[in-house]
């Protein structure tokens, strides 16, 4: 009785009554939300574990010892993770996405294969290497396994990325009918390839890992040298971990500005969403923004929000260098992205990423007068921190692919017609809900190998973990007088 009763009245529930495009969006949005955080820990891990490997078989320093052995556990934990989160997008393609798999499957197949077969199978069989192999394999052979786990991660951000550049910039193929439907045919595999947003979105994207990546073992470095002053090992890569922040950080913002012009020429309605843009005519760059109302949080214009702005910067950035620039406003598209989110979402990102600055120039600061373990305010900061850089970055994501609706193709297909026809909203939701619970578990799972980790090397160093001092989050519990 239970099971049939219980569907007729969860239909009555509003949140079956999603439509199956928002409910397939929305599906599709939370898996590659937790997908990209683990896939992104390994493209940011990999320079680290590259590092660590080689200074530990040259130098036989028992730090690289102990920091390679760390964090080659967290790359394999990662790596399952993502593994686990990520293969489910693909079926996806068919179950939610049907009509864009038909349209797009001759572009879009060749690289997925690759990944898959080039990439995956790179990291995982030197991931074992790397796990078990050091005492059966040469020295040569175990630092060469870390490069190519390295080279694994980072190709297969690059097939990744090749997919979602060329449904960005669309180019290397003409629209045919084939079994009476429109379909895109391949016509030239280099043009597909290399689109104009691919290298923009591979450094950016890339080099967004390495930052956080870079804060991620900044935090846990911090916390186990805030509960031992005296780690050696967690000392050296904290201070690694604080200089590649102050290569890394202010080139992100100077490829962002960059990056945010490309954009401009490929993608002007994104651009003006990025701004709340609506006017055409010149724009300004809003550096804050606050809504004066609670409408403005969903529809932020220049007339409900408090800014402030540097006048004609949009222009001048849209266009490289004219600040009297015509720029379109969306008031001249018949369909709109969701403003609001992607508005707030480049807010913060490009808010987080000038913390990040601070955040290296504090940390070199003490590295250049030799008191960067001594800085209690200094650790309790980049604990805190050690989240910010997945945020940042899957907030740039939120920009990145809300910002192209309502395409799922820009100018080619639109996300409606990609959906599937013959799936219902209550089907839709429902797999939705079953995916939030199970990715919440994941993440769970995660974060607490993550504390067992930190936890054993503690025990290891010697420094107290009783019950009533153990890391439950990002931030440690301390008094005034620590």
């Amino acid at each position: 009785m239970f099971s049939t009763v219980l569907p007729d009245v969860l239909i009555q529930g509003w949140a079956l009554q999603l439509s199956p495009e928002l409910a397939s969006r929305a599906q599709f949005g939370w898996t590659i939300s937790v997908h990209i955080i683990f896939a992104s820990l390994s493209v940011g891990l990999a320079p680290f574990i590259v590092y660590f490997t080689w200074k530990d078989v040259r130098t036989d320093d028992e730090r690289f010892t102990r920091l390679r052995s760390f964090w080659v556990k967290v790359f394999a934990a990662g790596f399952v993770m993502g593994t686990v989160t990520g293969i489910p997008m693909s079926f996806q393609f068919g179950t939610n996405f049907p009509q864009f798999a038909e349209v797009a499957g001759e572009l879009i197949g060749g690289p997925l294969a690759f990944e898959a077969k080039m990439a995956f199978f790179l990291e995982a069989v030197f991931l074992g290497v790397l796990l078990f192999g050091q005492e059966r394999v040469s020295d040569r052979t175990y630092i060469l396994s870390s490069v190519l786990v390295g080279v694994g991660a980072w190709l297969s951000a690059f097939w990744i990325l090749i997919v979602n550049a060329w449904m960005q910039t669309p180019q290397g193929f003409e629209m045919i009918t084939r079994n009476g439907m429109e379909v895109a045919k391949l016509t030239d595999p280099l043009a597909a390839f290399f689109t104009p947003r691919m290298p923009w979105m591979y450094v950016h994207m890339v080099n967004a890992s390495v930052i956080s990546v870079a804060l991620l073992v900044a935090g846990v470095s911090a916390y186990i040298v805030w509960k031992k002053r005296d780690a050696a090992a967690w000392n050296t890569a904290l201070k690694l971990a604080v200089i590649i922040l102050l290569v890394t950080a202010p080139l992100q913002a100077v490829h962002g500005d960059a990056y945010g012009r490309h954009v401009a020429d490929t993608q002007p309605q994104k651009f003006a969403a990025m701004e709340a843009h609506y006017e055409t005519g010149t724009a300004d760059l809003h550096l804050l923004a606050f809504p004066k109302s609670i409408d403005a949080i969903t529809d932020p214009k220049a007339e409900n929000l408090f800014t402030v702005s540097l006048p004609g910067v949009g222009s001048f950035l849209a266009s490289g260098g004219d600040f009297d620039a015509e720029v379109l406003g969306l008031n001249e598209y018949e369909e709109n992205p969701p403003v609001a989110m992607v508005f707030w979402s480049f807010r913060f990102m490009v808010g987080l990423g000038f913390l990040f600055i601070g955040l290296a120039l504090w940390g070199g600061y003490l590295i250049y007068n030799g008191r960067l373990s001594e800085s209690n305010r200094f650790l309790k900061t980049m604990i805190a921190a050690s989240p910010l850089g997945y945020a940042a970055l899957l907030t740039g994501w939120y920009v990145t692919e809300i910002g192209r609706q309502p395409w799922v193709i820009q100018g080619e297909l639109r996300t409606s017609e990609a959906v599937s026809s013959t799936l219902s909203g209550t089907e839709a939701t429902l797999t939705l809900v079953g995916f939030v619970v199970i990715y919440i578990g994941l993440i769970l799972v995660a974060l607490h190998v993550l504390r067992w980790l930190v936890e054993d090397e503690l025990r290891e160093l010697g420094a107290k973990v009783s019950d009533d001092d153990r890391w439950y989050g990002p931030v440690p519990k301390v008094s005034d007088d620590d």
